[in-house]
């Protein structure tokens, strides 16, 4: 799943220039990752040995691992947003 937008990607390999096919985000990102953490050492689960500087672009980690699914992140954000603009645009 495309952690920009939701999309669905069909394979669990992805590879380092793999895009979104909807919003042409980088997939093999850090946010993109399993390991992704925020809140931890240079915001990964693995021991990385250098922090990559753009958490949203393509890189060339070892670990990567594409996160299936996202709860309450910031695709869920961004589709609920678009939907209540919709709804005020629409008056639904």
């Amino acid at each position: 799943m495309c952690w920009k937008c939701g999309q669905n990607i069909d394979s669990e390999f992805i590879g380092r220039s793999d895009e979104c096919p909807i919003c042409k985000t980088d997939l093999h990102s850090c946010k993109n990752c399993k390991f992704y953490a925020p809140n931890e050492h240079f915001e990964c689960h693995e021991t990385v040995d250098e922090r990559v500087s753009d958490k949203e672009r393509r890189n060339f980690c070892p670990y990567f691992k594409v996160q299936i699914s996202f709860s309450g992140g910031q695709a869920q954000q961004k589709a609920e947003m678009a939907k209540n603009a919709f709804a005020a645009l629409f008056g639904n």
